[in-house]
């Protein structure tokens, strides 16, 4: 791997204290937050709610209240002597060249690229794979400060047109336009009110197909009101929005959501139904080649997940965990969708492997297997046949895979923890991969030591986790040490490369990730383990893993911050209400923290298959017994926390954050500081500005230096 080794720093040298020791002499005045006098009886339970006021991102006094958090915060940040060289080092590391997969469109090659510290991906068109590239489009352009982002890209079949989405601020609402990629410029298409779409064209390169909602009756209420109605629309170039095609909609069914595809061949549109984050979907088809062809049912059951790789005719390609938790892929003919019509071409593993993914590139099924949490690259026959194993640089992870059916080479994404990522092209006839484009980066990858263990939870089940640190590293105890988790949605946690995290293991930290229950590493039984009812168990093993790190002398109570981001947030959130003792800092990030009300804004109804249902009385108690809200006690030692969330998160609301924050601060027993810090003109995480990025991971760490005695 290419890379330069920089000067060493002598500010990662960092001396240790106690984190008591560390704030003892430095209570903070917190800002008044004012108490209302909501209070509600839901099932038998008499709820208090006295920061509701907070749910109502657009006051005066929200506003008010969110300065006057950020002055504390940043005043206590402005005082860590060791910011500004952390922020320094952040900065250099970042500053690489890091490219997208790139692919085929029509006769342009198309790739994204970030010269390093540029604050968005620059999409670039190229009339060949090794000819001179040309800027197709720079989102750098859209905003002075980074905040518009792109936020799905899609390409007509002869590759002359680019449907593009953008979003500001960090906010899920999408606003499509449509780019000739010959001249680079815009047509007049302009599409609003777009969310959780992509873009699905007809083959004849008239329009596509995308999902919306309506217009918000109040705008001032679009970054809180629920989402639901979504739609499929057809548009057609060169027209406005208000000509554009309904082409299926469910008012009877209001919670049902749409994603629209075109199969390769051109001949069906697909159109998937989900219900939030349900693992299980239906699946419509039109047959497109009919001028009089309707939408009709194929797979409607609702009884598990399918996913459509390719056809042959009427013969479709479904990777699908019907009576398989760990997916296999099997042919279906339109007309027969009972399972026992189905053909199976590739099998579950017989082991704990998990199919990731398929596609049929170069007439082959292309699979990503996650085997113990990270992946490897097979190769099959069209008829299931196993073919060959692409050899991959080390344990790591596929981070994209692009390639067509009728192409005889295929792009991947690789990446690790110290293996920054790393585009290859694969040559089917040579059976062999070369590095298409490889970044350097200004740290030594030998330096650092990765190892994977397997640690017992609470009822004994083995919980795998990720541990990455500096070589030579002495276990005393002392070592500060970062637990990161995330345990829900089906979402697996995978080795990557991170700057941030190189940053860390540089200063001495230690960083940990667990693959908790919830997750998806082990496939359906493994998610199951980890929701609804069973939530409790993905901080039962967090808490585990704390645990170990400390039995093993990796760490120590007053080493040891935790963090995690949306559901993540909810895990430290989780954790440290019921552990204060555990942890000596907690980073929770854009967190579910308020899980009584979390379904009454956006998007969050839609979360119910992992945290049920707060309007049923059962799902309510269980929800009860870890809302990180609910179960904050005053006069509790919590641990140092930096509660991080953006002013335009229109997924997980920032009330959810403000709320937790303003009782945590109400609570907190001694000197250890409890603060937040609320990014504006920011939201979620997807497309927040490199700048953003960085700035907040430098007061991150900054904060943890001093929570954690590093000195």
């Amino acid at each position: 791997m290419n890379s330069r080794i920089p000067i060493a720093a002598s500010f990662l040298t960092l001396v240790s204290m106690t984190a008591a020791e560390a704030f003892q002499n430095e209570p903070i005045a917190y800002p008044q937050t004012k108490k209302g006098d909501v209070v509600e009886v839901l099932h038998g339970h008499t709820i208090a709610d006295p920061y509701r006021w907070l749910e109502d991102p657009n006051s005066a006094e929200t506003a008010a209240w969110v300065e006057a958090q950020n002055k504390v915060t940043f005043a206590f940040l402005e005082k860590i002597e060791r910011r500004a060289a952390i922020r320094e080092r952040l900065t250099r590391l970042w500053d690489y060249e890091r490219y997208g997969v790139p692919s085929r469109e029509g006769a342009w090659t198309i790739f994204s690229k970030n010269s390093g510290l540029q604050n968005q991906a620059v999409i670039y068109k190229a009339a060949s794979l090794n000819a001179p590239p040309e800027v197709l489009l720079d989102p750098n352009a859209l905003s002075t400060d980074g905040t518009v982002a792109l936020s799905g890209v899609s390409f007509s079949e002869d590759g002359k047109h680019m449907a593009y989405a953008t979003s500001a601020s960090g906010s899920d609402w999408m606003e499509w336009k449509v780019r000739d990629v010959a001249t680079s410029r815009d047509l007049q298409d302009t599409i609003k009110w777009s969310k959780f779409s992509g873009a699905a064209w007809k083959k004849d390169g008239t329009g596509f197909y995308y999902s919306r909602y309506d217009a918000p009756k109040d705008q001032g209420e679009a970054f809180k009101a629920v989402n639901k109605n979504q739609k499929v629309y057809f548009h057609r170039i060169g027209t406005g929005q208000e000509k554009d095609e309904l082409v299926y909609e469910r008012p009877d069914q209001p919670d049902w959501g749409f994603g629209a595809d075109v199969t390769e061949d051109g001949r069906w549109l697909l159109i998937y139904q989900s219900e939030g984050t349900n693992r299980e979907n239906r699946l419509f088809l039109r047959d497109l080649s009919d001028p009089n062809g309707k939408i009709e049912p194929f797979l409607d059951k609702f009884d598990a997940s399918y996913n459509v790789v390719g056809n042959d005719g009427a013969v479709f390609y479904v990777v699908t965990d019907k009576d398989a938790p760990r997916y296999r892929v099997v042919a279906i003919e339109k007309g027969k969708p009972e399972p026992a019509a189905w053909k199976t071409l590739i099998a579950q593993a017989a082991n704990r492997d998990v199919l990731s993914s398929a596609s049929l590139i170069a007439n082959r099924f292309v699979t990503v297997w996650r085997v113990d949490a990270h992946e490897k690259l097979r190769l099959y026959s069209l008829d299931g046949k196993p073919e060959s194993e692409v050899a991959l640089p080390a344990i790591g992870s596929i981070a994209g895979l692009s390639g067509r059916r009728k192409d005889q080479d295929a792009f991947y994404a690789f990446t690790s923890f110290n293996y920054p990522t790393t585009t290859f092209r694969y040559d089917f006839a040579t059976k062999a991969s070369a590095v298409f484009k490889q970044p350097t980066v200004g740290f030594d990858p030998g330096a650092f030591e990765i190892k994977q263990v397997f640690y017992p939870s609470k009822d004994g089940t083995k919980i795998p986790m990720f541990i990455v640190h500096k070589k030579g590293l002495v276990l005393n105890g002392q070592n500060p040490t970062y637990l990161y988790g995330y345990g829900g949605f089906d979402i697996s946690l995978e080795p990557a490369f991170s700057p941030a995290n190189i940053v860390w293991m540089e200063m001495g930290g230690v960083y940990a990730q667990p693959n908790l229950r919830g997750g998806g590493e082990y496939g359906k039984e493994w998610h199951d383990a980890g929701r609804l009812k069973n939530k409790q168990n993905v901080f039962d093993d967090f808490i585990a893993a704390a645990e170990w790190l400390i039995a093993n002398k990796y760490t120590s109570t007053p080493k040891l911050a935790i963090g995690g981001g949306s559901n993540g947030g909810l895990l430290v959130g989780a954790c440290m209400t019921q552990r204060p003792d555990l942890f000596g800092a907690a980073l929770p990030a854009v967190g579910v923290m308020d899980m009584l009300r979390y379904h009454k804004f956006t998007i969050g109804w839609a979360w119910k298959s992992d945290y049920g249902d707060p309007d049923i009385k059962e799902d309510f108690e269980v929800a009860l017994r870890y809302s990180p809200l609910h179960n904050i006690k005053s006069g509790v030692a919590y641990p140092a926390t930096l509660v991080t969330t953006g002013d335009h998160d229109d997924r997980v609301v920032p009330a959810h954050s403000h709320k937790f924050i303003a009782a945590l601060q109400a609570a907190q027993k001694g000197n250890a500081p409890v603060l937040t810090r609320i990014e504006t003109k920011a939201g979620h995480g997807a497309g927040k500005p490199t700048t953003k990025i960085i700035e907040e991971r430098a007061d991150q760490w900054a904060f943890l230096t001093k929570a954690l005695g590093m000195k």
